[in-house]
């Protein structure tokens, strides 16, 4: 029972390199690949955005456009809706400064999950009662149908207008800059996977995480509300408390 395998003398292990040795030993490996790579780099990436990507320019517009369109409702929104709704419930400053927000992503996420939702299970589309049917008949440049074309016109222009949104609408927040990365990286892979036809696993992907969303802006709404006007509110923290364990769960099964 010693340190010995089968008489051979005890296992010598490599200690754990420390972070800037690790680092460097990436680097130089990384580096070397690029040197012995004779077809990489941009070239290469440019050969495949114009052999496999497929996407015009009324596309392009109409995403500039609705997202331009988004931001006008959210502010129309804001102000005879959430910014109202925020005074009549005498929500603490901080908290009415933040609430708007939470209130225009939770009615957005709401409308794009049923859509999804609409999708999945009351069209003739069997994604989600059998996944491996979304690389069905797969072929690249085939046609995307209306309907999905739309649920994705609907959340990249949303993620489009977030970028905006987070920089020049939003309360800034410590992780603000944090977010405007993670718009840009949601944008850039709904994009890329309506430009090389994987749209049918990308609405399997869009319905798992609007849930998490609405629960998410759900969590906060109650947080907001469970102390204004002088008092404190008992279902708004217990609603709170569900959501945010609710999040958990569907955020760790989808995980997993």
């Amino acid at each position: 029972m010693g340190g010995h395998t089968g008489g051979t003398g005890p296992v010598e292990v490599e200690p754990m390199p420390g972070y800037l040795d690790l680092i460097n030993r990436a680097s130089t490996v990384m580096l070397g690949a690029w040197r012995d790579c004779s077809n990489c780099g941009l070239g290469l990436t440019k050969r495949t955005l114009l052999d496999n990507a497929y996407i015009t320019w009324v596309e392009i517009s109409l995403f500039f456009f609705c997202a331009f369109l988004w931001t006008q409702i959210r502010r129309g929104l804001t102000e005879s809706l959430f910014k109202p709704l925020a005074r009549w419930c005498r929500l603490l400053p901080k908290d009415a400064a933040k609430m708007p927000e939470s209130a225009w992503k939770l009615v957005f996420y709401t409308m794009s999950w049923c859509y999804s939702t609409y999708l999945l299970f009351f069209t003739s589309y069997p994604f989600f009662h059998d996944p491996p049917s979304v690389f069905y008949n797969w072929k690249s440049g085939m046609s995307v149908p209306l309907d999905i074309a739309i649920a994705y016109l609907i959340q990249g222009s949303f993620y489009g207008h977030a970028i905006y949104a987070t920089v020049y609408m939003d309360a800034w927040r410590k992780d603000s800059s944090v977010m405007v990365v993670h718009h840009i990286i949601t944008l850039a892979l709904i994009c890329f996977s309506y430009a090389f036809r994987y749209h049918n696993v990308g609405i399997l992907v869009l319905f798992l995480h609007d849930i998490n969303d609405i629960q998410l802006e759900f969590t906060k709404l109650n947080v907001y509300l469970k102390s204004r006007g002088g008092g404190y509110y008992l279902l708004n923290d217990l609603l709170s408390n569900m959501g945010s364990v609710s999040f958990s769960i569907t955020c760790s099964s989808w995980c997993s």
